[in-house]
């Protein structure tokens, strides 16, 4: 499952979005939103192949991929010194596999501001020092213990000795993107996308969009608007994808975050197809037929022994398996066979 931790200074609009859009992923889906904690919510990849899968299949057990987003308190100048609630729950985003941070660019005199006015790139700053902060913590006790390792004449440890201090000595410096250390899951080494929570007059702004890009650049950027975000909650899809085009907007925030997300991991889906279910699997850019067959159960990769696999385009378009394999677009790929995006694949294992 993809894991995202959403971070960013308080007032931002951070819990507001993390509401709207679970909910709203929850409901689009019709896949039950599951609370494992306050800050912690479970919803499905946003897919409409699964519905199209599902009516060629006749099932209507349909199974989206999943994505897990952890919310944190909203951070605030001084959080890795113990200031605010943000600080507090740091590690708990310290397993997640990517961070969204979110920026607040929209105008409100009703929500103040943790310092004094809206300014992009200074918030921006203020959290990644943050960040790295905390990560400078979590390497001064890590470079104790492995000094103490290295009395021994440890290579290793020595090795880790020299690798702690050069990050420690880079995040110091001002560098917000460190390499990762093995065993320490640092803030700093994950890849971030930035969700800017703009005016809804802004949303279709393009000047104001590449020059907030241009601030955080070569990260990606999502842009939405809380309020647009909560209001879409309760809709059907249809209703969404209205209301979305009378404001110019392709995607609700949910498709967008888990889209760039996707793209910023290297990350794609295949898919499974039949009678009894129609299901959405993650895997990476580049992954064979047999790691995608291990995503499904370690022993399908082990005892691999061929895939049946078609697009999902000529599955959709010719309605069935019979007239894909007619059409002669049903191939039969070994181990050494490249995953692709949209994939729609039958594995053949032996265990």
């Amino acid at each position: 499952m993809l894991k995202i931790g959403i971070v960013g200074l308080a007032n931002v609009g951070k819990s507001t979005l993390f509401n709207a859009l679970t909910n709203a992923g929850a409901l689009a889906a019709n896949y039950p939103f599951a609370t494992i904690e306050p800050n912690t919510g479970i919803v499905p990849v946003p897919d409409d192949r699964l519905a199209i899968l599902g009516e060629i299949y006749e099932t209507a057990k349909i199974v989206p991929a999943t994505v897990e987003f952890v919310d944190i308190a909203g951070l605030i100048a001084g959080a890795s010194q113990g200031e605010g609630l943000g600080n507090k729950f740091l590690a708990n985003i310290r397993s997640c596999k990517i961070i969204c941070h979110v920026v607040r660019v929209f105008h409100d005199s009703n929500i103040s501001h943790i310092v004094d006015k809206v300014n992009p790139k200074r918030d921006i700053e203020m959290v990644e020092t943050e960040l790295a902060l905390a990560d400078i913590e979590v390497l001064s006790r890590a470079l104790e213990k492995a000094r103490r390792d290295s009395k021994s004449g440890d290579k290793a440890a020595i090795s880790r000795v020299s690798q702690i201090e050069v990050t420690m000595e880079e995040l110091k410096s001002g560098k917000t993107h460190v390499a990762e250390i093995a065993g320490l899951d640092l803030l700093c080494a994950k890849p971030v996308f930035f969700m800017f929570n703009l005016d809804e007059s802004e949303l279709v702004d393009q000047n104001l969009r590449d020059e907030l890009g241009s601030i955080v650049a070569p990260s990606k950027c999502v842009f939405v608007n809380a309020k647009l975000e909560s209001e879409m909650a309760d809709m059907s899809g249809d209703e969404k994808a209205e209301f979305l085009h009378s404001y110019g907007i392709a995607e609700d925030g949910l498709a967008q975050l888990v889209r760039v997300a996707y793209e910023s991991l290297g990350l794609q889906s295949f898919l499974t197809a039949g009678k009894k279910e129609v299901r959405a699997w993650t895997v990476e850019h580049g992954a064979t037929a047999p790691q995608a067959a291990g995503v499904i159960h370690t022993d399908f990769e082990k005892g691999f022994i061929a895939a049946s696999i078609c697009k999902y385009s000529d599955l959709a378009r010719l309605r069935s398996e019979k007239a894909v394999r007619e059409a002669g677009l049903m191939r039969t790929e070994g181990k050494d066979y490249v995953m692709q995006e949209g994939d729609v694949v039958e594995f053949r294992f032996n265990v």
